[in-house]
């Protein structure tokens, strides 16, 4: 046995939500690579079949499954899951929406969007899920945070308290549940050029502005998560319960 024995997630499997680009897909394709069977949940379809992702590792497989998180049945995507790939090992809650406005122009509808995808949906996915890795006494959730979990942001209220809210889920899901075989951990992602941030990366005095501010002195790419996300979906984070890791260039550090 050698130490990176630990990170392999050979016979395992892995749902994704917003697997089919950005940060979703990159962690998708990083599991796989690390040997476990994929499912993607999204509104679209892959950008590639699916069956690419799991060809990237030794024996595993991957499925597309469609679904839109704004309106959708958790234990009917849950059950999909296991019923075509067997069971469910990990959970990596990515899929977010955001909406750029000032407070006091932000419309209910909005706020309601927002917090609907990017924290009841994270939620009710959890509950599902832990139902099924609770009952196997084994498994891993990661939830994607944000920068906006620590900070406020500009423009973006529900993003940003949603945000917070998932960090308070993690740690309260980990309190529950680290005693009985599942970790539920977060990742935090600094400025990643992603679809969400493109607006930002459009603007040049706010690019410039982001990326003098980032010790890396770039913006992070969706690649960049990937081995965080195997590490805490494996044995090798089996003592890391309620953690939010940020990988952000060095953001927070500044």
């Amino acid at each position: 046995m050698t130490i990176l024995d630990p990170f392999r997630l050979d016979g395992r499997v892995a749902l994704v939500t917003g697997g089919n680009r950005g940060i979703g897909r990159a962690v998708a394709v990083g599991l796989a690579s690390a040997g476990a069977s994929v499912a993607v949940l999204s509104r679209s379809a892959p950008p590639e079949r699916e069956e690419q992702i799991g060809n990237v590792g030794s024996g595993a497989t991957a499925q597309w499954i469609r679904g839109d998180l704004a309106d959708f049945d958790p234990g009917a995507v849950v059950g999909q899951v296991v019923d075509s790939l067997g069971r469910l090992d990990i959970l990596v809650n990515n899929a977010g929406i955001i909406r750029r406005a000032d407070a006091v122009d932000t419309t209910d509808q909005d706020w309601a969007d927002v917090i609907g995808v990017d924290l009841d949906a994270v939620f009710r996915l959890c509950r599902a899920a832990g139902r099924v890795m609770l009952a196997q006494e084994r498994g891993s959730i990661i939830n994607v945070a944000s920068m906006l979990s620590f900070q406020g942001g500009i423009r973006v209220p529900a993003y940003a308290a949603a945000k917070h809210g998932v960090v308070g889920l993690t740690k309260a899901l980990a309190n529950e549940w680290a005693g009985r075989g599942v970790n539920v951990n977060a990742i935090a992602p600094g400025y990643i050029a992603t679809d969400n941030t493109a607006a930002l990366r459009a603007d040049a005095r706010r690019d410039a502005a982001i990326v003098e501010r980032i010790p890396a002195g770039r913006w992070g790419t969706p690649e960049d998560l990937a081995g965080t996300a195997v590490f805490l979906a494996s044995d090798a984070a089996r003592y890391v319960h309620g953690a939010v890791i940020p990988v952000d260039g060095g953001w927070l550090a500044r």
